[in-house]
Formats: structure tokens, sequence, C-alpha cells
């Protein structure tokens, strides 16, 4: 088993949870050109950040009007405005780039009977990911902790994922808001440039102290994709699809609500490829004020022999500048 250890130091949980979406870094080499294919099981270095320009980072999934992703598309197939001004691309990547992850799982007592089943979606979603990938769990139920133990933050390893799933009791209440929140400051410590969320949970929240329009707004000021997945039954009381959906549709990502648990093992799957057919654009704003407005983000694509193609990516963001959210998630 492979793991990465990670020096503690001491941070400013501020600082790690408002990073905003405006990075200041472009990325390794130049920006404006498409990567070289076959990038897999490069080292770290080669995604290595640099302080630079101001950039609004987009990870952007395309997909046809059949659902099938579309990955040979140019710089020049796509457009891209913020609040209806059209903005100039000047990052544009099309290669599988390893990532941050961060698996948030739902251990209160309704998630019980279903965690051998998340943890084996686990195992698949980790065969299916990009082997340079880094990765750490956040297990919640009125309380939050970090599933790998010790100072392990990060890891690529099945097994130890697995345990770090599985090793943790279901009982108590949903602390949904708080783990995303540690999750979203955990991210930070990551040292790839893209960062996703992948949350299970019933979207239920009874025992958190930060609200959902503070993870909201944490959410917008990060650069993180987040993937939902629903697992509940129709009669469960805690049940709130309403929120898993919000979190993905904001953030760029997806929401999956499953007929079956059985099918949280495919929608595993589905969420590493989706990960991994990503597009990654970049534009500095035309409107360089940090106000902390949102903005609201649109991208269109267009290329010869698709009649429509679809383009997933963040509906926006928060344009927080210097300014600093505290523990809470107040300002």
């Amino acid at each position: 088993m492979s793991r990465q250890l990670w020096q503690a130091g001491e941070r400013s949980t501020a600082s790690a949870i408002a990073l905003p979406v405006f990075l200041l870094a472009i990325l390794t080499g130049y920006a404006g050109q498409q990567g070289p294919p076959g990038s897999e099981g490069r080292d770290s270095e080669s995604f290595r950040i640099s302080v630079d320009v101001a950039l609004v980072v987009l990870p952007a999934t395309v997909s046809d009007h059949q659902g099938g992703f579309v990955s040979d598309l140019s710089e020049q197939n796509f457009e891209v405005s913020e609040n209806g001004v059209p903005q100039r691309i000047q990052l544009f990547r099309n290669e599988d780039i390893p990532v941050t992850v961060g698996l948030v799982v739902d251990h209160s007592t309704t998630m019980g009977p279903k965690l051998a089943e998340v943890t084996a979606a686990t195992h698949t979603f980790v065969k299916s990911s990009n082997r340079d990938d880094e990765m750490f769990v956040v297990n919640f139920n009125e309380k939050v902790s970090l599933g790998l133990p010790g100072a392990f933050r990060f890891t690529n390893s099945t097994a130890e994922l697995e345990y770090a799933i599985a090793d943790a009791p279901a009982g108590g209440q949903t602390a949904l808001y708080d783990a995303i929140a540690k999750a979203l400051e955990e991210l930070q410590a990551g040292s790839r440039e893209k960062k996703v969320l992948v949350v299970v949970s019933d979207g239920g929240d009874n025992a958190s102290t930060h609200s959902l329009a503070q993870v909201m707004k944490m959410a917008e000021q990060s650069s993180a994709v987040i993937y939902t997945v629903g697992v509940f039954d129709e009669e469960d009381p805690d049940k709130n699809p309403a929120v898993l959906k919000r979190l993905a549709q904001a953030t760029g990502g997806e929401a999956f609500f499953p007929d079956k648990l059985t099918e949280v093992v495919a929608i595993s799957e589905r969420i590493a490829r989706d990960i991994r057919h990503q597009y990654t654009i970049g534009y500095v704003p035309s409107n360089p004020a940090r106000d902390g407005a949102y903005r609201a983000i649109r991208v269109l694509a267009r290329a010869d022999g698709h009649s429509r193609l679809n383009v997933r990516t963040r509906a926006g963001y928060r344009a927080a500048g210097e300014s600093r959210l505290d523990g809470n998630g107040a300002k």
C-alpha cells in the first residue's frame, strides 16, 4: 500500500476554507496550449502551480445529446461568459490530470445498513480513477472526523480508503454541512490543481453548527466540484435531495439518486470517468473587482458533426478577493 506522508503545520482554518475561485496561478507550461495526450502517470511536479495571474479556473464536462462524453474539442469550440459578458479563454487543457478527492460519507444511524455497499463503491471509484490522484475520507454523524489515521492525510490506496470508511461505526445524528465545510478545508492541503468532493448522504442535517447558506458560500468561493449520491428510503423523514442537487449544480458536479442501493457501485465508476473526461478552462475576468459579489458563468460548446452539446460546469463563483471566513463560515 502507498501512503503520502504530509508534515503537519499551522494552518488557518479561515484561509483554508475560503480559498476563492480566483486562483493566483497558472498551470506549469504554456496555459493557452492543449496538453499532450497520454499524461497519466506524470509526477505531481508536472502540475505545479506558479504565481502569475488571477484566473477563474473551470473544470467542464461536455456530453452529446445521448449523454456520451465528447472529448475531442479544442479551445475554439468553447465560449465563456460572465454575467453575460464574453470572456477571453486564457487557459485550456484537455487531458486526464490527477485530482485531490475528498470522500465525504454519512455515518448516521440510517446509513448503518448501507455502509457495506458504500465501501464497495469506494473500491470501484479508486480503481477507476487516475493512479496519481490523492484522496482522503471525511466521516460524519453528529461529529466530523478524518478517516485516515494519524498524520497520513492523503492516499491512493484502495485498501486504506475502504478501511477508513468501513472502520467508523454508524449511529447518531447528521452534521452534513459541518462535514462539507471540513472537507473543503482539507481539500486546500492537497497538491493537485483540481479539487473534487464526493458526498454520500441522505441530504438531511440535524446537527451542524454551519448553515446551508454558509456552506454554499464556501463552495462558491472554492474551486471544488461536488458530486453527491443520495442514498435514502422514500419513507426516510430526514432525506433532503434538494440540498444534494443544489450543491452539485452550483459547483459543476452531478447529483445521483439510485433506485437501488446496488446501483451505488456503478455510479461511483461513472463519477470517476466524469472526472477523467473534463476540460480545464481558465479566464481572467474582464471585471477585476473583488467585491464579494456572485458572478454567473455560462460556457457553451459548438462543433461540426454535433447538433447539440451540453456543457456542465460551475454555475458561478463569488469574487471574494482577500476576504476570509472564520471557522463557522462567517466573515
